[in-house]
């Protein structure tokens, strides 16, 4: 195929599970009711944005969101990459376009790369050394790609998952029931570290990883994800590499260097509304799209025009996401124009 334009969205599904299936300390998991509205509205959004690929998180069966895809009657549009997700756990998956994917290129990444090292002895005499042991992700990265155009290269896509900013739950730990008068009182600082610490080394797992797929090559690369971070964080800053943004007729673009399509769109807004979830009155953004130079306006090797982001957030207004069937995430669409530089 020679698509002219491609579309690209993020969705937190809220942990979609069949009905009665166990999520986390919840046994019984959704009802059969709280099950139907949840994909009665997902297949009312995927009708309404109909992307030609959506990168999905928290999603524990595949069978659910087949269900979905079912309910919006297009079964013959999207090919449903959700191999591990059985119910014993949530993963990464996605929907795509049938005449996008290359066949049989989607697999799950749950190590991190060797070429990871999380040590050191300090810069100087005051800095303690530091060694992270964490060696694989908590939600697998699913990669997979897509081919819009025969005239050009694939499209690597990447959907990740990254731990969230709850603080980690460490009453269970031997060490904490060992002394628990002693550390009771700081619980919440040092299970909020601990995410910090394991959301940060997934990021630079995937960047160790994105840098090896982009560098000294012309592969195009898209990041679908819920990283559980801002725009400005150090999470996106390890992402992206940090590239600079051009403005006017200057061309530049970085090998390795993601673009998010947030900074794109705020380029062209004249204030920032961008917010994918809302936790105690905080609006924040946690869900990403992120563009190798082959999709930014302003790189001498441009192949895909920006052209808008569109976030579907109005579900996070309401309080009850179980009853009502929504998601407690906005979904992030993107969408691009084949236009060579």
């Amino acid at each position: 195929m020679n698509a002219d334009e491609l579309s690209v969205a993020t969705f937190n599904l809220y942990n979609l599970n069949l009905p009665g299936g166990p999520m986390y300390q919840d046994a019984d998991g959704w009802s059969t009711e709280e099950y139907a509205a949840k994909v009665a509205w997902s297949a009312r959004l995927l009708r309404e944005l109909a992307p030609g690929v959506l990168g999905v998180q928290e999603l524990w069966h595949a069978d659910a969101l087949a269900e979905v895809v079912t309910q919006a009657g297009m079964d013959e549009d999207y090919e449903l990459l959700a191999a591990p997700a059985t119910g014993a756990r949530i993963v990464c998956g996605a929907l795509v376009r049938r005449d996008l994917l290359v066949p049989d290129s989607a697999r799950w990444i749950e190590d991190f790369p060797d070429d990871l090292r999380l040590t050191s002895s300090g810069e100087d005499p005051q800095t303690p050394e530091i060694d992270v042991g964490i060696r694989g992700f908590s939600r697998p990265v699913l990669r997979f790609e897509i081919a819009p155009r025969e005239d050009e290269p694939p499209t690597a896509v990447y959907v990740c998952h990254f731990k969230s900013k709850a603080p980690t739950q460490i009453w269970r730990e031997g060490w904490y029931n060992a002394d628990r008068d002693r550390y009771k009182p700081h619980t919440t600082a040092i299970g909020a570290a601990l995410s910090t610490i394991r959301r940060t080394a997934e990021a630079a797992a995937l960047r160790v990883i994105l840098t090896t797929e982009t560098k000294g090559t012309v592969t195009p690369v898209i990041v679908l994800g819920d990283v559980n971070d801002g725009q400005h964080s150090n999470t996106l800053n390890i992402l992206t590499e940090q590239p600079r943004y051009l403005v006017g007729e200057s061309r530049g673009g970085g090998d390795i260097a993601l673009y998010t399509a947030q900074t794109l769109q705020q380029y062209r807004d004249t204030r920032d509304v961008y917010y994918t979830h809302v936790y105690q009155d905080l609006r924040e953004s946690l869900d990403h799209v992120l563009v190798s130079e082959q999709f930014y306006d302003h790189s001498y090797r441009r192949r895909w025009l920006f052209d808008g982001l569109v976030i579907y957030n109005d579900h996070l207004n309401t309080e009850d996401h179980k009853t009502d069937g929504t998601a407690d995430h906005g979904i992030v669409l993107v969408r691009f124009t084949h236009d060579p530089a």
